[in-house]
Parts: structure tokens; sequence; C-alpha cells
């Protein structure tokens, strides 16, 4: 009987678009169309501080990401100014993130908005994997009202330029036989890892494109960038990355966020929401064979702001009481420090590791 071909590898990389602009959009339908720039405000008052992000309305007037927020109130007089709502972001990544993992056995969180999933075995060709990439595109859409861009490439490095190549709610397959015509006439700074001073020496030496880079020697990219940068755009602007799809330690947790039926501060009604929240995160952590050793509570009030409560355990537990119990003590604790009515509430799980064997709060 003959060798069976051995599978094509086959990396996916999701980025979510404008992802925080898009959380506030989704929030605050009223904004959506607006000109919406998320901040980092320093602290010192007034316009202090730094855009962190700004949606595409925004970016057509010229506010980009780390430009002074009175140079962005200059460029967009009549933007959505937000101050940065970390929680918000991270509840809906977090179920983002559980949709991607459903479809995946490797999986790697680079930050709260991109992931990449190895779809090696899960999927027999690159044709199956755009169909693949459409659903999770689709369910994620579906279940979070946002849009996310996609690319399917042999490699990490070839998938994260693929996703960002058709932006916004973009899918991007590029088979093996095609990654030298894909990367070639991108810009040098497309290719992820060539920064701003790479770039400049890269011009001045007449490179403008990645297909450029890919013409010049090794000899001569080691003599102008030493010997592992060289190597390295040798490699990357012909599209070689060896590089593996693994879990990165720190930032798996698991968490789930829902909207009151109306705003209120209750006890009874925000227990019994903490009590439903605590089984959807205890069954996403049962699926995934997860102990966990901090417990939040998350509340977005009237006012919009959004304020956490955690408790780190004494060791790590994977018992629904465990989290209901703790969920439910800190939002009493919440609800007797803070007086405003809450909108939204929400229960996180972290500091996640797999049962192998460790003792667990309910084996003590």
């Amino acid at each position: 009987m003959p060798d069976e071909k051995p599978h094509p590898r086959i990396i996916l990389h999701i980025d979510m678009d404008y992802f925080f602009a898009q959380c506030e959009e989704r929030e605050h339908p009223e904004i959506k169309g607006k000109p919406v720039v998320i901040c980092v405000y320093s602290g010192r008052g007034g316009d202090s501080g730094a855009v962190s992000t700004s949606n595409y309305e925004a970016r057509k007037l010229g506010v980009k990401a780390g430009i002074p927020i009175y140079r962005a109130k200059k460029l967009a007089p009549d933007a959505v100014f937000l101050p940065v709502n970390m929680e918000l972001y991270r509840s809906i990544s977090d179920e983002i993130m559980e949709i991607l993992k459903s479809y995946c056995e490797k999986f790697e969180q680079e930050s709260v908005d991109e992931a990449f999933c190895e779809l090696t075995g899960k999927v027999s060709d690159f044709d199956e994997a755009r169909s693949l990439a459409a659903r999770i595109k689709d369910e994620i859409k579906q279940k979070t009202g946002l849009t996310c861009s996609v690319g399917v490439a042999p490699n990490k490095l070839v998938a994260k330029v693929a996703s960002d190549f058709r932006k916004p709610d973009g899918l991007t397959v590029v088979k093996p036989e095609e990654v030298l015509q894909f990367l070639s006439p991108l810009k040098i700074t497309d290719l992820i890892g060539v920064g701003k001073k790479t770039g400049e020496r890269l011009n001045e030496l007449g490179v403008k494109t990645i297909g450029d880079i890919s013409k010049l020697s090794k000899d001569d990219l080691i003599k102008e960038f030493g010997q592992a940068k060289g190597v390295w755009l040798k490699q990357a602007s012909q599209g070689v990355d060896d590089s593996q799809v693994e879990e990165r330690e720190g930032t798996d947790q698991i968490g789930r966020i829902i909207t009151l039926k109306e705003n209120t501060r209750e006890l009874q009604v925000i227990l019994d929401a903490v009590d439903k929240l605590s089984e959807d995160v205890y069954r996403k952590l049962e699926a995934r064979k997860l102990s966990f050793k901090s417990v939040s509570f998350i509340a977005i009030s009237t006012d919009l702001k959004t304020r956490t409560k955690s408790h780190t355990l004494g060791a790590p537990a994977k018992d629904l009481d465990i989290i209901r119990s703790t969920a439910r003590e800190l939002a009493q604790a919440f609800l007797a420090e803070n007086p405003a009515a809450l909108r939204r509430i929400g229960i996180r799980v972290a500091n996640l590791k797999e049962e192998k064997g460790q003792k667990t709060l309910g084996e003590f």
C-alpha cells in the first residue's frame, strides 16, 4: 500500500477589525458610522494622553494610533472620543477565542484581538481551509456582532500578512505555490517585523517591495543588518517561516459577559445572573479539562464605567460551586461598595492550567 501523502501545513491567522472601537460601536449603536477614537488618558486631566486606536472613519481623517489626543481632536473635532475599556474588550475577546479554540487543536493567542490556529490535519487542503475560515468568520459575526479579517497560508508569517491584506472583513488564502507571487509586490513595511528603522535603511538601499528584498543576497543583508536580522529578512521575504503555533503563557482565560434585562442593583437579580454566568464558564472549563486559580466579577454601570473585583484561590480549582460561591461573594461585596445601578455583568476565571494530576481545592 503506498504511503499516504502528508497533509500540507495550513495556518490561519485572525485579526479583529479595529477591535476596541468596534466593541464600543456594538455597545453604543448610535455612534456607528461616526469617527470613533479610543484614548489612553494620562491622568493629568484635559486631553493629555494618546490615541490607542480608531475606527476607519476616524483613520480617513488622519487619526492614527499613538498620536496625542489634542492633535486627534484637531483632525477630527466631531469624532466620538472614548477612554479605553479593557474589561469590556477582554470579555468580548474571551468569547471570540473560545469560538476559535473549538475549530483547532493548536491555538496561539497573540493579543486581545489576534490569534493563530493550526489547521494542519483538520482540513485536507487550502480550499477546505477557505470554507472553514468563512465559517469561523460567520460564527464570530453571529455570536459577537463583530467582523474580523482572516489569512490562511502555509506558515504563521504569511498568514499574518494575509489577514491584513483585505481589511476590514477580509478573507485571503495564500497557497504554497502562490507565496512568492503574493508577497513580492507588497510594501516592505507589510512584512511583519520590519519596523521604521529597518524600513528606512532598506529604502536607502533602493528597496521598496518585499520582492526587492528577496533579490538581495543573504551576504549583503547580513552585512547591513547583522547575522540574525539579515538571515531572517532573506527567509521572510521568500515566505519561509518554520515557527510553531504554541499557546502563550498567561494569555489564557475564560469569561462571559451579559447585558441585564434592565439597569438594576437588586441583589437577587444580579445573583441569578451570576449563577447562569458561572454555569456557562464552568462548561467551557470542563470541555477543555482546565482548572483555575482566580475568579473575577465584572460590572459595567449605567455611567458605562467598567469595574472588576477579583479573588485568587489558595490552590487550583475545577468546581462549579467554587466559581459560583466566589462570584456571588464578589458581586455582593461590589454592590456594598458601589451605589450605581448595573447595566452589564460578567464572570471571568484566569490562571488556567490543564488537569495533570494536580491537587485541586475540592480534593483537600
